[in-house]
């Protein structure tokens, strides 16, 4: 005990590293940059676009896939090159190239050129995220697990604030600025992060993938509905997170849909940091499956009620929800020991992400209403087969995983591992 006090205490004061909760605000900051701007101010200008720049809905849904696609691609470039998610000069370079696509979007009326910008922000952030991640999860590893979640608690920030800049802009400027704007917002997020150092050594890819499943039995059934979980997730919360704003502006005054995403931010804030210590009480089963039952009633809410109550009762519930949802499914799925678990998780995730925009596109022609409850009735899905992991799940397996070495892996399961008891 003295010796890993001493190690920390040394790890603390070496380097530029002094302070955990500075490392927190430059990671926070680059996925605040890459997730919460890059990536999801998309959400709120989209109404702009539709009415000022003549963008269709279909064209609008293309764009959004294309991200995807982008972020697909960057998310299987870092697993497959894992010296990219140690270089700084990759997260120096995605920051950069992720504001100049975002300064780029107002330079054209070509679809075709929105397309290839928003593929480029998506690879970027995919590439920011892991870096941020890889990074927040090595050095804080020792450190009590509400602070990674604080650090993910940039991608609220920048919703929040990229929202609440194009919530004021849209009375005084059009679309343009909307992107001008987010771009320099965006540059000031990444000055902060520019320092933010990596992961520090390649350590233990090959035991974090290899090694538990020789330590312990394979857990097929479990990973598989965690697996089509987290999937069908993917598919039912992007339907959310790209089209809340325009279907909410659809039977609410202009101002609510901007201000229903300022609100989303906010909720995202804090929530990753209050689920994982909600995990201290319940297991990661009974959170995953309460989490997205919660986040479909917000999904649905517009759809099903209207006004702006139901708005931005909905905005707080999927705030609420969407990044705690992923903290609890990535964290399962490394407990339960499964070869490259994160991996696939985040792969099927990216899939079902793709898939939603085009799931929904053909309802589009009729608003966005009915895009809405499909996607709710997706989630509720995700949730049935949540509670399949209810179903003697390996809970004690958590003491076995503690055992085995691995930086990337050790903190999703350092903390909770002692919380996983039902």
């Amino acid at each position: 005990m003295r010796l890993r006090t001493q190690s920390r205490s040394s790890a603390l004061c070496s380097g530029p590293f002094r302070s955990p909760w500075t490392h927190v605000a430059q990671a926070a900051a680059a996925l605040a940059a890459g997730m919460g701007v890059g990536r999801f101010v998309y959400t709120p200008i989209l109404p702009l676009m539709h009415t000022q720049a003549g963008l269709s809905s279909a064209a609008g849904a293309n764009l959004a896939t294309g991200n995807y696609i982008g972020y697909l691609v960057g998310a299987l470039m870092g697993i497959a090159m894992p010296t990219l998610v140690r270089s700084p000069a990759v997260l120096r370079g995605s920051l950069i190239v992720l504001t100049g696509s975002l300064v780029a979007m107002p330079a054209t009326h070509s679809a075709t050129v929105w397309i290839v910008l928003r593929l480029l922000a998506g690879l970027t952030s995919a590439l920011i995220f892991v870096v941020a991640v890889s990074s927040v999860l090595s050095h804080l590893r020792d450190h009590p697990a509400h602070l990674p979640g604080w650090a993910f608690g940039g991608v609220g920030a920048g919703i929040a604030l990229s929202g609440l800049l194009v919530l004021v802009l849209r009375s005084v400027a059009d679309w343009r600025a909307a992107w001008w704007a987010s771009a320099s917002l965006a540059a000031v997020f990444a000055a902060v992060a520019w320092n933010l150092r990596p992961e520090g050594t390649p350590a233990s890819d090959a035991s974090s993938t290899t090694g538990p499943s020789r330590q312990g039995p394979r857990p097929h059934r479990w990973f598989t509905a965690l697996f089509a979980a987290y999937t069908l997730e993917g598919i039912g919360y992007i339907v959310a997170g790209t089209f809340l704003v325009a279907a909410i502006e659809q039977s609410s005054p202009g101002w609510a849909g901007s201000g229903a995403w300022v609100l989303v931010g906010l909720a995202a804030v804090p929530s990753s940091a209050l689920w994982a210590r909600l995990g201290r009480r319940w297991s990661r089963p009974d959170l995953l499956c309460a989490a997205l039952v919660i986040q479909a009633v917000g999904i649905a809410l517009p759809a099903l009620i209207g006004g702006v109550t139901a708005a931005l009762i909905s905005a707080l519930l999927f705030g609420a929800t969407f990044l705690g949802v992923s903290t609890i499914a990535l964290a399962a799925g490394t407990h339960l020991q499964f070869p490259r678990s994160v991996a696939l998780l985040t792969a099927g995730y990216s899939v079902g992400q793709i898939l939603g925009p085009l799931v929904v596109t053909p309802l589009l022609h009729h608003g966005y209403h009915q895009a809405l409850i499909l996607a709710a009735l997706v989630v509720l899905a995700a949730a049935g087969a949540a509670a399949v992991l209810r179903i003697g799940f390996p809970h004690h397996m958590a003491v076995v995983r503690s055992t085995v070495p691995g930086r990337r892996s050790a903190p999703a399961e350092t903390t909770p591992a002692r919380t996983d008891r039902p």
